[in-house]
């Protein structure tokens, strides 16, 4: 390992801060959901850094942005390494940014020293990772994966009614370039944990050997609106009132399917609310995750029975849409024994741990040699505006990408698929 190429931390530190600016809100968060003003903003930053890096830039049909470091051998598969720029309405500074700062450190420094990778070297910056207001979420990679259709995503709508499309060409980020996958030597993703695991054992580096599986379902229900006074409560159809009851029925199966699931309902809607009128229409989403397939699917078939059951007790109609499925991913062994590798060479602690959230890294791992590496953020917290880390576990992850590009930049023919 090139023990002399080292990151310069403050001018990791300082990006950070920088671009955590866009979007700032009041309580120490971000703003900065996919193609408004200020994602735009994001992204016209990170392509004025890269091109003071004299990278070569190109932006796909998606969005999605590259920038380009050559190699000694340009034939080459690229090794890649990126994240997202976009936030969570009440998002942190860290999650997504970490992972493309972190690249464009990795490449700064490799500028600095002069040092030229045999395999060329690619950071990305996909779009519409976060999918809270263009859902599902990472659109950008699975579509550049192949697991999405173009046409498709781009007339996503948001909750105006504006499709993912015309807001791409309306920040002028609607790029000419194909948005398909290509040869891919390795991809890495820096990623904050957004749990609290690697903080509780003390350990500096995750080394993700995997994701778990996810369905993500809309859910609209039909009842009738009426009078909230006259109607007696035994004719009522009480669309909230059945979703009151999914809810808790979510609950209860995150709960049942221990150790591992997850079960949440992110957002509920009441059409035309008012306080004397019983709601007639009801919109709500569900998130299921577990870390085994067949758990998953058994939490599906929970979901469907019961919500048949709250349909005919409660006289209304629901209709259920699964928006999104991930099955589980295990990464390449290869990338992730690099990264075991460099962790170790460099005395930092480490743990093999699984991603309890999706990254894009899940949708490239169905095309390329794949891993990622988390960095601690204090108390686990993430979706929030208090999402911190600390300076030194940025530094350490940027350090561990750093080498970790460069040995699988240099000898790309090891990686070896799964």
């Amino acid at each position: 390992m090139l023990t002399n190429i080292k990151i310069n931390e403050e001018r990791l530190w300082d990006s950070l801060n920088e671009m955590a600016l866009i979007g700032a809100t009041d309580k120490g968060g971000v703003n900065r959901q996919a193609l408004t003003d200020l994602d735009k903003q994001s992204r016209d930053l990170f392509i004025s850094w890269c091109k003071k890096e004299n990278l070569s830039i190109s932006i796909d049909q998606m969005g999605n942005i590259f920038a380009r470091r050559e190699g000694k051998n340009n034939a080459l598969a690229p090794i890649m390494s990126g994240s997202h720029l976009d936030t969570q309405p009440t998002g942190g500074k860290y999650d997504g940014a970490l992972g493309v700062l972190c690249a464009l450190e990795a490449i700064r420094t490799l500028n600095e020293f002069n040092y030229i990778t045999e395999a060329p070297i690619e950071i990305v910056m996909w779009t519409n990772e976060e999918g809270c207001r263009f859902p599902p979420a990472m659109t950008g990679s699975a579509v550049f994966s192949g697991l999405h259709d173009l046409n498709d995503a781009l007339l996503i709508k948001d909750q105006s009614g504006t499709t993912l499309g015309s807001e791409l060409a309306r920040i002028n980020y609607n790029g000419s370039t194909i948005c398909s996958h290509r040869p891919i030597g390795g991809f890495i993703e820096v990623h904050i944990e957004q749990g609290p695991i690697l903080e509780i054992e003390n350990k500096n580096i995750g080394i993700v050997t995997g994701a778990q599986a996810q369905k993500w379902y809309e859910i609209n229900i039909t009842g009738m609106e009426a009078h909230a006074g006259p109607t007696p409560m035994t004719i009522r159809k009480d669309a909230l009132v059945a979703s009151a009851e999914i809810v808790l029925l979510v609950n209860s199966i995150g709960n049942n399917f221990q150790p591992g699931g997850c079960a949440t309902c992110g957002v509920l809607e009441i059409a035309n609310p008012s306080r004397n009128v019983i709601p007639g229409n009801c919109f709500l989403t569900i998130d299921f995750r577990h870390p085994i397939d067949k758990s998953l699917q058994k939490m599906d078939k929970e979901l469907r029975k019961n919500i048949k059951l709250i349909e005919k007790d409660k006289k209304v109609e629901i209709e259920i849409k699964q928006i999104l499925e991930l099955k589980s991913n295990s990464f390449n062994k290869s990338i992730i024994n690099t990264i075991k590798d460099v962790s170790n060479n460099l005395n930092y602690t480490s743990k093999e741990i699984i991603s309890g959230a999706g990254h894009d890294a899940v949708n490239i791992n169905s095309i390329a040699p794949t891993a990622m590496i988390f960095v601690p953020c204090i108390d686990g917290i993430s979706h929030n505006e208090i999402e911190n880390i600390y300076k030194e576990d940025a530094i350490r992850g940027t350090e561990v990408l750093l080498h970790s590009i460069i040995e699988l930049a240099n000898n790309s023919s090891k990686i070896i698929n799964n």
